[in-house]
């Protein structure tokens, strides 16, 4: 069931712009292309970087939308639409379960765009290759901490990992998230100085961790962090992150790297971090 509580703020602002796009449109009917134009046209997060570096074309790309094999209402909008729009929003809620996450995001939606037929035949495959690599895919993320004011956060669950966790966290870490991660955080215990967090439920077991420092030694390197399903939305991540963030200010760094940031809009209202560019 697709609901607008699934949606990142980035995904509803993209719909009423493709709204506004489609009441524009002969047929007043919201199109898959016009959630095409919205995406490429919003300049936020990783967006604003692929409309520089494609051949975009809007008004090649609203002749389209003249091509409509049926439509129908959704709650979701507020406007008539073709079939096809319902169609990739339940891919890209279907993409959004895959990869464990709790909202739909630009990613997700990008990803089902380009399986859609009215569209992956009228891009390029430079085009496609590049609205993929830059809109679907995690991407490092800085925030600069020499005047970042942190917020009041909630600390009564959280606390810096000491020796005795490793084990216990390295298997959290494994059979929730990755190997690759466990490997990681296994390497982090290593250090002379920990600098790994974890949170705790009300059952004092962990339901969430963050780090930095610890991925192949990088200085001024968040991550990685990962929180339990049942535990996002309530605050934990926000509160991991800021204890690390607090710690490296302390250390004196002047700026955090996010690396491989998923979740881009969370970092980007947490703690004002901005996508880096690609080279």
């Amino acid at each position: 069931m697709i609901n607008t509580a699934n949606f990142t703020d980035r995904i509803k602002r993209i719909i009423k712009n493709a709204e506004r796009e489609a009441s524009f449109s002969e047929k007043k009917v919201l199109h898959p292309v016009h959630l095409l134009i919205a995406c490429l046209e919003e300049k936020t997060g990783a967006l604003g970087e692929i409309s520089l570096k494609i051949n975009f074309n809007k008004f090649s790309l609203s002749n389209l939308a003249g091509n409509i094999n049926g439509k129908m209402q959704s709650e979701l909008f507020s406007i008539t639409v073709t079939k096809e729009v319902v169609q990739i929003f339940e891919s890209a809620l279907n993409y959004m379960k895959m990869y464990n996450q709790v909202y739909v995001n630009e990613g997700h939606l990008l990803k089902a765009l380009l399986t859609d037929s009215s569209l992956k035949h009228h891009l390029s495959e430079e085009d496609k290759n590049t609205i993929l690599t830059l809109g679907t895919t995690s991407r490092d993320m800085i925030a600069h901490l020499g005047s970042y004011t942190f917020p009041r956060i909630n600390s009564q669950t959280i606390r810096k990992a000491r020796r005795y966790d490793e084990i216990m966290l390295v298997n959290f870490v494994k059979e929730n998230f990755s190997k690759e991660w466990s490997h990681t955080i296994r390497s982090g215990f290593q250090k002379e100085k920990l600098s790994i967090y974890i949170a705790l439920n009300q059952n004092d077991e962990i339901n969430g961790f963050a780090a930095f420092d610890v991925y192949r030694n990088k200085k001024g390197y968040f991550g990685p962090m990962g929180v339990v399903k049942t535990s996002r939305v309530k605050g934990v991540g926000n509160a991991l992150l800021h204890h690390c963030l607090r710690d490296m200010k302390e250390i004196g760094y002047e700026y955090a790297i996010i690396g491989g940031a998923g979740p881009i809009e969370f970092y980007e209202k947490a703690c004002r971090a901005v996508v880096i560019p690609s080279i």
